[in-house]
């Protein structure tokens, strides 16, 4: 008996096809090759690197959101400054001259006391006036004006805190409080 060849070639094909779709259907799926090292090794360096760059993405908003508080803060002081200059105008030159020289002077001081260590600095800092404490301290960063004020006397502290608070220095809040009459501290 003979089988006629188109029903053999009908037959294989659909054998084949059959075999396409499932191997199609398990490369959908999931792999039936197992994972090698290589392949575990490049696919844990590529979620480091992911991490990595996670990372360095929160870094850099972090960095970029300090920047824009500085940025605003600064031009609080600005407006601030502009503020106070309108508002007492300087009657002769010579003082609107050491203005700026005193300005200088503050912000030297304040960079000499930033560059030593916080404990060092303190007792030295107690020791000056509470209008120079109050004028170094408003140009400091704020980190190590704290940091200093952790190692200041809890006194002297709370003193330079309430005047920073209050913007003003100790001596105009203590004038304010003994009704304008000077008091000298020692």
């Amino acid at each position: 008996m003979r089988v006629p060849f188109l029903l053999l070639l009908v037959g294989a094909a659909g054998i084949g096809a059959i075999a396409n779709g499932v191997d199609a259907a398990v490369t959908v799926g999931q792999s039936v090759v197992p994972k090698t090292r290589l392949g575990t090794q490049i696919e844990g360096e590529l979620s480091d690197a992911q991490r990595k760059e996670a990372e360095r993405r929160r870094t850099l908003d972090l960095r970029e959101q300090a920047l824009k508080a500085a940025r605003l803060r600064l031009q609080r002081q600005q407006q601030a400054q502009k503020q106070a200059a309108t508002a007492t105008p300087s009657p002769t030159t010579d003082a609107s001259q050491a203005a700026p020289a005193a300005e200088e002077r503050y912000s030297d001081l304040a960079r000499i006391f930033q560059s030593m260590k916080p404990a060092k600095a303190a007792p030295v800092f107690e020791k000056l006036t509470p209008e120079v404490q109050f004028q170094v301290a408003q140009r400091m960063r704020d980190r190590n004006a704290a940091l200093m004020m952790q190692a200041m006397s809890p006194e002297a502290a709370a003193t330079l805190g309430m005047a920073l608070a209050r913007g003003e220095t100790s001596q105009g809040a203590a004038a304010k409080q003994t009704g304008g009459r000077k008091t000298v501290s020692k």
